[in-house]
């Protein structure tokens, strides 16, 4: 059976990836949400239950098996070596979980929605890369409705903490922009034309 096309769709926090990846799914279109996968695997996955265990000690995870996102929040999110060495242990499990996760779809073509794209290097193995871009503050201001625990200085810290957004940009094959003026839907109904003609 032939492979699918695999896109790649990424963007800053509050650029609104996932509203576009909903209306990708409403067009039929299987979309991999790394991110959460990530989360779920991280209490899931056997191997890396036990790697993070080994790195970060037993109390990252809670006697229930979840894990302790505070104990990690205050010992590994801020601390930006021990963040690359997590992310180094949780990419390629996801990775793995993914290509699984093709072989099964019956599609022209698949999306992989990952706010790390660039920055995993998982872009390298995909066939081309959506870009959602949206104005900075419009973003802030998206995040500071959407997660009222968090304050305007946190997310400024986890855009300094992503990849540069001009840079995200000349990496783009394409990009959807997210700014409240121009409409979202025919942009993605075009990409939608355009993926399934490259497919057939």
């Amino acid at each position: 059976m032939k492979k699918p096309l695999q896109i790649g769709i990424t963007g800053g926090i509050g650029s609104g990836k996932t509203l576009v990846c909903h209306i990708f799914t409403v067009l039929g279109v299987p979309v991999y949400d790394a991110d959460s996968r990530a989360k779920t695997l991280m209490t899931t996955d056997g191997i890396l239950v036990s790697q993070i265990k080994k790195e970060f000690g037993v109390l990252s995870f809670r006697s229930d098996g979840s894990l302790d996102r505070q104990y990690l929040a205050e010992h590994v999110f801020n601390n930006p070596e021990k963040l690359r060495t997590l992310n180094s242990l949780v990419h390629p499990r996801v990775g793995e979980d993914y290509m699984r996760w093709v072989t099964e779809q019956h599609s022209g073509y698949v999306l992989k929605e990952a706010a790390l794209l660039f920055e995993a290097k998982s872009n390298q193995a995909l066939d081309k890369i959506i870009v959602v871009s949206a104005p900075e503050d419009l973003r802030i201001k998206r995040v500071l409705l959407r997660d009222k625990h968090r304050t305007e200085q946190q997310v400024r810290d986890i855009i300094r903490n992503q990849l540069e957004e001009d840079k995200k940009l000349k990496l783009a094959d394409y990009i959807i922009q997210n700014d409240e003026h121009t409409p979202l839907i025919p942009q993605v109904v075009e990409l939608h034309k355009k993926f399934l003609s490259m497919a057939s």
